[in-house]
C-alpha cells in the first residue's frame, strides 16, 4: 500500500470522485513591487456590501441559536420584491447550494442502478459537472457555439428518455451571452414536461439586453421551470452564501424535503433582507459595474479583439492554447484572471484602475483572438 493508504487504512472515496474535475477557485493576485494587486478571477463584486447591511449585521447577536430552516423572513421579503408567492421560494447556500438541492431532489441514480442524465451547455459553470456527478447522475455536455452561446437546438436533441434535468446558464459563465426569450420558450416546449428546466440567473442584475429571457416570466408559464438567483454578485454578499430557487409548488414541495437544513445563517438572511430593502443603492452600484464592463468590451474591440456579448460582470477571451500564458502574463502585472487551459480566459470586471491595466495589457498582447 502507499503511505496514504497506510494512514487511512485503505479507505477510498466513491469511484465517481476520482472521475470528477476539481473545482478551481479564482486565485488571488501575486504581489508585484510598485503595483496595486487586483483579483479579477472570481466574478466577485469589487464593492463591499451596502453600509446599511454592514450596520445591520454588526449588531446581530443570536448566533447561539440555529437559524430558521425555512428562511421565512427572507422569503417574505423576496415574495414582495419579486412578486411571487413565498411558498414558491426555497433558499440555499448561494445559487450553487440551491442547485445542489435541485439535483438531490430530481436527478441521481435510480433503484436499478441506472443514472439519470442532466443536459447543459459546455463550457459553462464549472461546478455543474461536479454537482451532477456527485448526485449520481451523468452529465450530457453540449458544446456552445463559436460565439459562446447555448446551442439550444442541439441541447433539445440531446434530451433522451433518461434526461431528468436541463441547466440553462444565462448569462453563460464564463462566455457571457444571454438566452433570448423566444428561443428559450421554444426550447422548453420541445422538452418533455417531466424534465426539470433550470434557468440559472446568477448574474441577472447585470443584464442589459432587451431580448434577454426573464426567468421569472418563464416560470410563470411553465410548471417544470426552476429559476436560480443569488445575493453573491450584485449584492456583494458572496462570502455569506445566500441564494434561492423559485418554482411552482408542484416542485417546491419536493425540493424542501431535500433542502439542506440551516443552509442560510441568521447573518446571511439579515444581510440579504437589508440589501433588498435598499435595492436602489444596489442598482446604482451594479450600473457602475455595467458601465465598466461596456468600457472594457468596447476597449477590447477597438484593439481588434473578438469578444462575445458580455452580459455578466466578466468578459471572455477565446485564447485557446494561449490561455495559460496570458494568465501568467497578467500575473506579472499584479492581475489575477481565470484561465481555462486550452479554451479561454475569463476576466471579471473589477476596480476602474484594474480594468484600465487589463486593457493596457491587452493592447500589447500579440495572440489576441481576432474577428472575421
Amino acid at each position: 500500500m502507499t503511505s496514504s493508504e497506510t494512514l487511512t487504512g485503505g479507505v477510498q472515496p466513491r469511484p465517481v470522485v476520482a472521475r470528477l474535475p476539481r473545482y478551481a477557485a479564482g486565485k488571488p493576485p501575486a504581489a508585484v513591487d510598485g503595483m496595486a494587486s487586483y483579483k479579477l478571477s472570481s466574478n466577485e463584486n469589487p464593492l463591499p456590501p451596502l453600509p446599511a447591511v454592514l450596520d445591520a449585521i454588526a449588531h446581530q447577536t443570536d448566533f447561539n441559536r440555529y437559524p430558521d430552516p425555512l428562511s421565512s423572513r427572507l422569503r417574505a421579503e423576496l415574495s414582495g420584491f419579486l412578486g411571487v408567492p413565498a411558498e414558491d421560494i426555497v433558499t440555499g447556500a448561494g445559487s450553487l447550494g440551491a442547485l445542489n438541492q435541485l439535483l438531490a431532489t430530481f436527478a441521481g441514480r435510480n433503484d436499478d442502478g441506472t443514472p439519470d442524465e442532466v443536459v447543459y451547455a459546455w463550457r459553462s459553470f464549472e461546478a455543474y459537472p461536479i454537482s451532477v456527478g456527485l448526485s449520481g447522475a451523468e452529465s450530457v455536455r453540449v458544446p456552445v457555439t463559436a460565439d459562446g452561446r447555448h446551442d439550444l437546438r442541439a441541447m433539445a436533441a440531446a434530451v433522451t428518455a433518461r434526461t431528468r434535468m436541463v441547466l440553462l446558464c444565462t448569462p453563460n459563465n464564463p462566455t457571457g451571452p444571454v438566452l433570448g426569450t423566444a428561443e428559450t420558450e421554444e426550447f422548453i416546449r420541445r422538452v418533455p414536461p417531466h424534465v426539470v428546466v433550470v434557468i440559472d440567473e446568477a448574474y441577472q442584475e447585470f443584464v442589459r439586453s432587451e431580448d434577454a429571457v426573464d426567468g421569472l416570466a418563464i416560470y410563470r408559464k411553465f410548471p417544470n421551470v426552476v429559476v436560480l438567483r443569488t445575493f453573491s454578485k450584485a449584492h456583494g454578499l458572496a462570502g455569506l452564501r445566500v441564494g434561492y430557487s423559485v418554482s411552482s409548488p408542484v416542485l417546491t414541495q419536493h425540493i424542501r424535503v431535500a433542502a439542506t437544513p440551516f443552509a442560510v445563517s441568521q447573518i446571511a438572511e439579515t444581510a440579504a433582507i437589508v440589501s433588498l430593502q435598499n435595492y436602489p443603492q444596489v442598482v446604482e452600484r451594479v450600473q457602475s459595474l455595467v458601465e465598466e464592463r461596456e468600457r472594457v468590451t468596447a476597449g477590447l474591440r477597438s484593439l481588434g479583439w473578438a469578444v462575445p456579448d458580455a452580459q455578466g460582470n466578466f468578459v471572455w477571451l477565446d485564447l485557446g492554447e494561449h490561455s495559460a500564458g496570458f494568465a501568467e502574463l497578467a500575473g506579472t502585472q499584479a492581475l489575477s484572471v481565470r484561465a481555462f487551459p486550452g479554451e479561454g480566459v475569463r476576466v471579471s470586471i473589477g476596480e476602474v484602475d484594474a480594468n484600465t491595466r487589463f486593457l493596457q495589457l491587452c493592447a500589447k498582447y500579440t495572440n489576441a483572438p481576432r474577428g472575421s
